[in-house]
């Protein structure tokens, strides 16, 4: 959809065509004030030129102002837009096998402010073609010789400025690949960065994250080649063409056919005909926007998964059934062939060895991912069919590294009292806080633990029938497990729970286990009736080990 109009993309509009229109002027009214002054009335010569030099300084410094506002509107506009797009593809599938998360980060911050300048670096060169025209306009009024001898060097012009721009495109798109490309790599580096150093491979790691240099500095080098190559060309046309007028209009003052205003009109004609050849970084920021905007446009292309409008059953009990469900990476299974029925209000521990889809079981419900394959119901309505706030009020997550959004722990926690916070053993250390409840985040110092609490004190303020908790108290001691388990299990009474155990006394407490195995239910039974299978404690104390060392 396009941008409405703002206040500053109509100053900008409305100035450049001004600044244009007394530019133009700005010869005639010289060349009536030359004329004047030879003829002894100089009354005549001033009033006009002072009006339009004023009329254009003004346009000028409002177009000086409206072009970076306009840019800044425009890219903030973009990257509101392309997040919003980009959580409306959420987190189900649509992005898999599409850019990683530093790419995604290059084109909301690189991609769109260079995307964001597109119409004043558009308004710019109409602008500068529109007072060239003029200008080779006002020489044929003056001489249809002059106008000729201008356009000896149109023809070569144009050719330039379309070779620039052919060439200029691709290397600008090249340039932000590679700069993407990096972005990604930094990411992942700096995601897994406590491994690498425990593993001693900082060096390693930074020429791997580094290896895209010599693209970068082979497409930034490209681009200058062809800005220089640009550059010369146009300035020695641009002399050529400003000789071969001037010529001209001498020849026609010597013969008395231009009278000596004339002349100062040709030349001042002549510089703004001729400018539109110095035009390369107009042409450049033309270039780079338009590349930026086919890459903010990749994004925008991605459809979102369809929402659906309806509405669970009132008084459900939060049933979830998963049916045939399969869930892959490219070729391979994740997950599935898969049914499993979790009873409205019961709590069912998903149990396995890691890799073997507990987290992609717990995602499903929420549409945090879609299956390939199958659906998931809760109180016999398909997820995919649901409302996303009706879906937002059914399923309530917590994880093993929640995030907090908003300014304050009030506005990340927005909902929840000191009931969810005490029942999640987080209103102590909330208390301690410099401002309580009203720190700001950016000065929280938290240990994995306490943020764990704060999740789980969100999760509490929702009403939602099914909670999911994925490794939500893996960073607390046992004895404080202890106690948010036992008020979570207050606080949550009659609720529908799938928790992602990596404790036996986690598995032990819950109703029912689903243990999976490479993707598949191995079985469903209570822990006690699982615990003499050898694979199954394996596969608790794998999942506990594996939990220990995250």
């Amino acid at each position: 959809m396009p941008r409405r109009p703002t206040g500053w993309t109509l100053a900008l509009g409305l100035a450049l065509p001004v600044e244009a229109a007394t530019t133009l002027a700005l010869p005639a009214v010289l060349a009536g004030a030359v004329d004047a002054a030879l003829g002894h009335r100089p009354g005549h010569a001033y009033l006009p030129l002072a009006l339009v030099l004023a009329l254009a300084a003004a346009a000028n410094a409002v177009a000086a102002a409206a072009g970076p506002a306009c840019s800044a509107e425009a890219t903030a506009e973009l990257r509101g837009r392309l997040v919003r797009h980009l959580l409306a593809l959420g987190p189900g599938g649509r992005l898999r096998g599409g850019p990683p998360p530093g790419d995604l980060a290059a084109r909301l911050l690189g991609s769109a402010g260079d995307a964001g300048g597109r119409l004043p670096a558009l308004l710019g060169a109409a602008t500068a073609l529109l007072t060239s025209t003029g200008a080779i306009l006002g020489l044929a009024l003056l001489s249809p010789w002059l106008a000729l001898a201008f356009f000896a060097g149109v023809v070569p012009g144009v050719v330039l400025i379309r070779l620039f721009l052919r060439q200029a495109g691709p290397v600008f798109a090249r340039y932000q690949e590679v700069q993407a490309e990096l972005a990604a790599r930094l990411g992942g580096a700096l995601s897994g960065l406590r491994s690498i150093r425990a593993a001693g491979a900082e060096q390693h790691e930074a020429a791997r994250v580094l290896a895209p240099l010599p693209d970068l500095s082979a497409a930034g080098h490209a681009l200058w080649r062809a800005q220089r190559r640009t550059a010369w060309q146009a300035t020695l046309l641009i002399a050529l063409v400003e000789v071969l007028v001037l010529t001209t209009a001498g020849a026609l003052l010597a013969d008395g056919t231009l009278a000596p205003g004339a002349l100062a009109a040709a030349a001042g004609w002549a510089a703004l005909g001729a400018g539109l050849f110095e035009q390369v970084e107009a042409l450049v920021g033309v270039a780079h926007a338009r590349a930026g905007q086919a890459r903010a446009d990749e994004l925008l292309a991605l459809a979102p998964s369809p929402a659906g409008t309806a509405a669970l059953p009132a008084g459900g009990r939060g049933e979830v059934v998963f049916r045939g469900v399969v869930v892959r990476d490219g070729e391979r299974v994740l997950l599935g062939p898969l049914d499993l029925t979790v009873p409205g209000g019961r709590t069912v521990a998903l149990v396995g060895r890691s890799g073997s889809g507990k987290s992609l079981l717990a995602a499903l419900p929420g549409r945090l991912r879609d299956p390939d394959e199958g659906e998931v119901l809760i109180d016999g309505v398909p997820v995919a069919a649901l409302a996303p706030s009706e879906l937002r009020q059914a399923v309530g997550y917590a994880f093993g590294r929640p995030a907090l959004v908003g300014r304050t722990v009030r506005d990340a926690l927005a909902g929840a009292g000191e009931a969810e916070a005490a029942a999640a053993r987080a209103d102590g250390f909330l208390r301690r806080l410099p401002a309580g409840w009203d720190t700001p985040l950016d000065e929280l110092r938290l240990s994995g633990g306490e943020l764990q609490r704060l999740g789980l004190t969100r999760l509490l303020a929702r009403p939602a029938r099914v909670l999911v908790l994925d490794d939500a108290t893996s960073g607390l001691d046992l004895a404080t497990e202890y106690q948010v388990t036992r008020a979570l299990d207050h606080a949550t009474h009659g609720r529908t729970r799938l928790i992602v155990a990596h404790r036996a006394p986690v598995a032990a407490r819950a109703d029912l286990v689903a243990w999976l195995d490479a993707g598949r239910l191995r079985a469903l039974a209570p822990h006690t009736d699982l615990l003499p299978h050898p694979a199954y404690r394996a596969a608790l104390s794998d999942t506990t080990l594996h939990a220990a060392t995250a």
